[in-house]
């Protein structure tokens, strides 16, 4: 997730018509339902083999038990960029004490810096930490100022200076190495807005150019990139996501797929976010969760918004019946002030909700 924008106008061209050729890329193992005949997605059986974390606990550690998890169950976790104001380790304590199935980590410098030093041993022991409470993670890379001081998630993979547009893939690159060692299921990524004096023609090809290569590093490391369509950016819809795919060559899903944030689908998709959900899941590796008006992108806590919520999260459920495995998480970069009461009244209103639909299947 990025800063909040109150642009919801998307200018992507039309999505192509044409099959581009597949890359030559090394494709992580999956297994995927097709589009059916009509062109529509269908929800997906798959399997992925993710990175095995197998550290050593720190001396002195207690056994944590272990949470067997449910095959039916959505794995719910709450972002750390909205806990910014606690230690990454009581951040992690308070989630998994609130039985939180994990965490989106966001990499600022408050929590794990990916431009201090020592980031590999720094991330070596944050694996432990995370093994040893139960938690699994994700990846996020939307940090306000983690490369620029004073340009808010500047620069970014569009901006008009090469070496600027460099230090956002090197991060990337840094994102791919951390998740790696981490065990996570994905790394978060975004477009950025198109900047002042750039066509759209142009904004595409650049981002088209900088992905390019990472996802060579993506397939390397065996951790998927997941673009997040985001409200006033270049990439702000679904179709832009597609559009996307179409300039790459139609990337292999388990190379680049979605972070799909649902509160951003009912701010400005056609579709409710049920069905958002249910087109948009072949591509999924990442799900970020909140309340939201139409037209009027702000993360708002649960029952601040509009979203209709029950049907949304049967169709969670159903995606996490087909296969998804990785987390929906609570994404409230606003509210780091009473995260730690947010953390504990999220997890109750949608554990909640989730025993209602299962109690009624």
């Amino acid at each position: 997730m990025t800063h909040p924008t109150h642009s919801t106008h998307s200018t992507h061209p039309a999505q192509p018509t044409g099959t581009a050729p597949q890359p030559t890329r090394t494709p992580i193992e999956s297994t995927r339902t097709p589009a059916n005949s009509t062109g529509t997605p269908a929800l997906s059986s798959r399997t992925r083999d993710l990175p095995t974390r197998t550290p050593a606990l720190p001396s002195g550690t207690p056994d944590l038990p272990t949470r067997a998890p449910d095959p039916v169950r959505p794995r719910l976790g709450y972002g750390t960029n909205g806990l910014t104001d606690l230690r990454l380790d009581d951040a992690l304590a308070l989630l998994a004490d609130l039985g939180y199935d994990g965490v989106g980590l966001t990499l600022d410098h408050m929590h794990l810096d990916p431009l201090a030093a020592d980031l590999p041993a720094r991330t070596a022991r944050i694996a432990r930490r995370l093994d040893a409470l139960g938690l699994t993670v994700t990846v996020e890379t939307g940090a306000r100022y983690v490369l620029d001081p004073r340009r808010k998630h500047g620069p970014s993979l569009l901006d008009p200076d090469p070496d600027a547009r460099a230090a956002r893939t090197r991060l990337l690159r840094t994102a791919l190495r951390v998740a790696e060692d981490l065990g996570a299921h994905a790394v978060h990524c975004f477009s950025g807005t198109t900047p002042e004096g750039t066509d759209t023609p142009t904004a595409w090809k650049r981002l088209a150019d900088a992905l390019t290569p990472l996802l060579d590093a993506a397939a390397a490391a065996r951790v998927p990139l997941a673009v997040e369509p985001e409200p006033g950016h270049l990439l702000a819809t679904l179709d832009d996501f597609h559009h996307l795919r179409g300039l790459l060559g139609s990337p292999d899903p388990d190379l680049l797929g979605l972070t799909l944030d649902l509160g951003h689908c009912h701010c400005l998709e056609p579709l409710p976010p049920a069905d958002c959900l249910r087109a948009a899941a072949p591509w999924i590796h990442h799900l970020q969760i909140e309340d939201m008006r139409r037209g009027v992108h702000e993360h708002l806590p649960f029952g601040d918004g509009e979203i209709d919520f029950p049907p949304l999260l049967a169709a969670l459920t159903e995606l996490t019946a087909a296969g998804y495995p990785g987390l929906t998480v609570v994404e409230l970069p606003r509210h780091s002030h009473a995260g730690p009461e947010l953390a504990r009244a999220s997890h109750h209103f949608l554990s909640s909700l989730l025993r209602e639909e299962a109690a009624a299947c």
